[in-house]
């Protein structure tokens, strides 16, 4: 995945609070959505950034990591824990315990982990015993690091089987999503992490899903939650209206006469596919957002006064 500068995403300074991070997210979520863009071709891709810049920057933990290790911030446990498995790997060996062992009485001297790199292991023995010292090696086998990555989906592409192709240090690997993953969902794909050391076998890579929020569906389980806006004469007299599901079909929904704001319809089987359940989907429940009238005519005020008037009778 290519490293994208988040900060720049966002337009905003990389010492920018969190509030000033929530406010430029909105403010370009709103802009920028597929939806409102239909003839962009690139709004998708954009949209995808934003939402990517935001869910790390918004995220402490997160962005520090990001500052830290800029483009390689994801790989960041990954190195640490690397790091860690070859430094016990010489623990294990005796090479560490052999030298700062010591005689009773003798003098000790500590060492902390920081105060070695990889790199100077070999020079540093070569130069305490001379070119002729050998480190211990030994035939133990060990399983490579593991390695963690996040696959980001739009809430639409969550409720679609469709498959991606992940580049991993340099090998593209092809997965196939089911439909109805949820957000922070995280996967296994055993052997494809780091390397395993004298033979042994590879790490395996986790991914985690991330599933974006959508502005017009909010997901609860495997059912959606949307809204939809009725007139005052269909709310009052009933009638008809279409709404919008996320797969982007329509459905028309019968409106009761007197239909109350902030009524909720369900409209059976419209939700969320449920996850590996072919062929069974969660509900859409629909909360009705009654439209008041405008720039009332002189004709129209006159007719709601006879109407208030009568219902006050």
């Amino acid at each position: 995945m290519a490293y994208i500068d988040y900060y720049k995403v966002l337009g905003v300074p990389k010492n920018a609070s969190q509030e000033e991070i929530k406010k430029a997210y909105r403010k370009l979520a709103r802009k920028m959505h597929p939806d409102l863009n239909p003839d962009d071709k690139d709004a998708h891709r954009k949209f995808q950034e934003i939402n990517e810049a935001h869910e790390v920057l918004s995220d402490p933990e997160k962005r520090a990591k990001y500052d830290k290790y800029g483009e390689n911030w994801k790989h960041a446990e990954e190195f640490e824990k690397a790091q860690q498995q070859y430094q016990q790997q010489y623990q294990q060996q005796g090479a560490w315990s052999d030298f700062f062992g010591g005689g009773e009485g003798g003098a000790r001297t500590f060492y902390t982990e920081g105060d070695f790199t990889d790199d100077d292991f070999s020079d540093f023995f070569h130069s305490m015993f001379g070119r002729g010292f050998k480190q211990r090696k030994t035939s133990r086998k060990f399983k490579g690091p593991d390695y963690q990555a996040e696959l980001r989906l739009t809430l639409r592409e969550a409720m679609q089987t469709h498959q991606r192709t992940l580049t991993v240090n340099g090998k593209n690997i092809r997965i196939t999503i089911p439909a109805g993953v949820a957000n922070g969902q995280k996967i296994k794909l055993a052997g494809y992490g780091g390397p395993g050391v004298n033979g042994g076998p590879n790490g395996d890579l986790y991914i985690t899903f991330i599933v974006e929020d959508d502005p017009y569906f909010k997901r609860l389980g495997d059912d959606l939650y949307t809204e939809a806006e009725v007139d005052l004469y269909t709310a009052v007299l009933g009638g008809e209206i279409t709404i919008n599901t996320l797969d982007g079909g329509q459905v028309k929904v019968k409106i009761k006469p007197g239909t109350q704001p902030g009524t909720k319809l369900r409209l059976k089987g419209k939700g969320f596919p449920v996850y590996k359940k072919k062929g069974k989907f969660g509900n859409l429940y629909v909360t009705v957002k009654v439209r008041i009238p405008e720039n009332l005519s002189p004709r129209e005020k006159e007719l709601f006064t006879e109407l208030a008037k009568l219902r006050t009778q």
